[in-house]
């Protein structure tokens, strides 16, 4: 055994990407300057009364203080079913078919590692959410990276992967509305991926944490309401977006009950299940009043909108997303030579507004920024009159450099 040098896993993780910006972050915040931060997806919304409410009153009863159940209490998994069927008239056996997690995030790592062999052959799209590939490379996998575009593209590329790998693929991770890039896969789109995937054997992840945050007439739809797709498809969601509440860590897995064993199987060697008071909450938040969720949805809808319309009035050429709480936004062609981590140390020496560069979702990311709509629409408008004055007035010129990092984010899902 050597004491020297780092760790196995360790080594396959790349150096924190965003550390070069939070440092110099914290060094502006230091000196006493006004950072608008829209670089973490953390919700900065009140968790709904009612379901903090529920909290409270399960917390006051002693019994549940003890040890919950991994899986999740019966009636949250009942919850949980109940929401398929009434948003996707999807059906699940909350016995078998579903499981909470401690978020999105702990539940894709956990089940990658339960189902992955040294070696195996992973597809995740590019750029995507850092746990999508991470999870896997932890796991001993090997990551093969597909276009992040619902349509033929990735289509494409899937097929190339399927007679190019070897190993040949045994997974896909998809992630509609996706984080970072925003982008809403239809159902048609989806219907092409089970086909595919049923036809060459492999497992599809899919990770819908932002289903409710959509805008406009594009509904998110699930993978499983395809016919067929719970032969092969788990699904992902979570609490945090929907109902503001991130630092609940409430999340679920439901579909193919193969999977679900295996990550109940693993769980059930690592943890307890989340604090049963949250448990019980969480069974409010689905079963409850639900204008809380379009509260949300509205708010977002207005974040985006002063973002969007503000930033491309000021020159900054960006689209509008249709779902999600983020605008992936194209590195302006006067800074496009500088990339992602560099604009955004710029961005925020001279306009002090935080962004998360692209790249730390994936090298193709290297060409963006992701803006989170995680500030009142007040400190929205000053990031935007603050980066007009920065494209207006401000240099081409990189900000002052420290050593170059290379990876990923540690926001919650």
């Amino acid at each position: 055994m050597s004491t020297s040098g780092e760790f196995h896993r360790i080594r396959r993780l790349p150096p924190y990407v965003f550390a070069e910006v939070n440092s110099a972050k914290a060094k502006a915040r230091t000196a006493g300057d006004d950072i608008i931060d829209l670089g973490m997806g953390n919700p900065d919304s009140a968790t709904p009364p009612h379901i903090v409410a529920k909290l409270i009153e399960a917390v006051q009863d002693p019994r549940t203080h003890r040890y919950s159940v991994s899986k999740g209490i019966p009636g949250l998994r009942r919850a949980l079913a109940a929401y398929y069927q009434r948003r996707f008239d999807v059906q699940l056996d909350p016995e078998t078919e579903v499981i909470a997690t401690l978020g999105s995030k702990e539940g894709l790592a956990n089940l990658a590692a339960a189902i992955t062999s040294p070696g195996d052959t992973i597809l995740v799209p590019n750029p995507s959410y850092p746990i999508h590939q991470f999870g896997f490379i932890i796991a001993g996998a090997s990551v093969r990276s597909v276009p992040a575009t619902p349509d033929e593209e990735m289509l494409r590329a899937l097929d190339r992967a399927v007679r190019h790998s070897v190993p040949k693929p045994t997974a896909l991770i998809v992630n509609f509305p996706s984080n970072p890039t925003a982008y809403v896969a239809d159902l048609d789109f989806y219907k092409e991926i089970v086909a595919f995937c049923r036809k060459h054997e492999i497992w599809i992840l899919s990770d819908l944490a932002y289903a409710e945050i959509y805008f406009g007439d594009k509904i998110p739809p699930s993978v499983l309401q395809v016919p067929g797709a719970k032969d092969i498809t788990v699904e992902f969601t979570s609490l945090s977006k929907t109902y503001s509440m991130p630092g609940w860590r409430m999340g679920f897995a439901a579909g193919n009950p193969r999977l679900i064993n295996a990550l109940t199987r693993m769980k059930s060697y690592l943890d307890y299940g989340a604090f049963t008071p949250i448990q019980v909450a969480a069974v409010a938040a689905l079963t409850g009043p639900q204008d809380c969720v379009q509260e949300v949805r509205d708010l977002y809808r207005e974040r985006r909108d002063v973002i969007v319309r503000g930033l491309n009035a000021a020159g900054w050429d960006m689209p509008t997303p249709d779902g999600s709480m983020f605008a992936w936004a194209p590195i302006p062609p006067q800074y496009a030579h500088l990339g992602s981590v560099e604009f955004s140390k710029l961005l925020l020496a001279r306009a002090k507004v935080a962004v998360a560069p692209g790249i730390g979702f994936g090298e193709q990311g290297d060409g963006h920024v992701r803006i989170a709509f995680v500030e009142n629409t007040h400190r929205l408008r000053q990031a935007v009159r603050s980066i007009r004055a920065f494209l207006q007035t401000g240099s081409n010129e990189a900000a002052p450099s420290t050593p170059e990092p290379v990876l990923t984010t540690s926001e919650t899902a």
